[in-house]
């Protein structure tokens, strides 16, 4: 190994420690609490160091938060590369969701966070652009699933795929926050549970995206599940 193939290979490996320091800081304290100094010191690193790899507080947390969508873009993947139809898959990924959901509730947090506005201001260009292109490659995931739905003549041809994924994400994904908050007031209050309630909601917005033959095999798919 040449000195400047060793000189990356340090250089990543330190990036991977900041990182490491950063996710284990922002899950217990979050963002607004959070400094460059824990992040440095439990890196056991000088803050200055930091701002190497990293040129602000957002970046990084932008970057931890980059790896929860990594994990959650593997795991889509690996549904739909089971080939199934289109319909078990769309069914698949909505449990897939609600996995990602109940095993890695710090990513999931961190993942809405870009909603805040203030929170873009901080970050650079290079780190917006680097998420945009990773959360891209999910959504062209789910599109790409839905345009095979309707050419195979189980989605419905008069519906734009963007706007679907865009419906079924909001919807199992405002679920998803109010259980992160609410699950036991819902369910002494209501006796509900929350992650049925996902599920339902997801099998209502399939039942009316879905064409004739993928609404019976949605059918045939839910007695198999109830039965199982």
């Amino acid at each position: 190994m040449g000195t400047h193939e060793r000189k990356e290979r340090e250089k990543e490996h330190r990036r991977e420690e900041i990182l490491d320091a950063a996710q284990r800081v922002f899950f217990e304290k979050g963002l607004v609490v959070a400094t460059m100094d824990d992040i440095a010191e439990t890196a056991e690193l000088s803050k200055g160091t930091l701002y190497l790899y990293y040129k602000s507080k957002e970046d990084l947390y932008l970057a931890v938060m980059m790896r929860g969508t990594e994990l959650l873009f593997d795991m889509f993947a690996e549904v739909v590369k089971k080939g199934a139809s289109v319909t078990e898959t769309l069914i698949r990924l909505g449990d897939a969701y609600i996995e990602y959901f109940n095993n890695h509730k710090n990513y999931f947090r961190m993942l809405h966070f870009l909603q805040t506005p203030q929170f873009h201001k901080q970050v650079s260009e290079e780190m917006k652009q680097n998420c945009e292109a990773l959360n891209q490659d999910i959504w062209d995931l789910v599109n790409n699933l839905l345009k095979r739905g309707i050419e195979e003549g189980t989605v419905r041809p008069d519906l734009n795929p963007v706007e679907v994924s865009i419906i079924i994400w909001s919807s199992a994904t405002t679920l998803l926050q109010r259980i992160d908050r609410e699950y036991d007031l819902w369910k002494e209050k209501f006796q509900l549970d929350l992650v049925q309630t996902v599920r339902l909601s997801n099998s209502l917005l399939f039942d009316a995206i879905l064409t004739e033959k993928g609404r019976g095999e949605l059918a045939t798919l839910a007695n198999t599940r109830t039965h199982h």
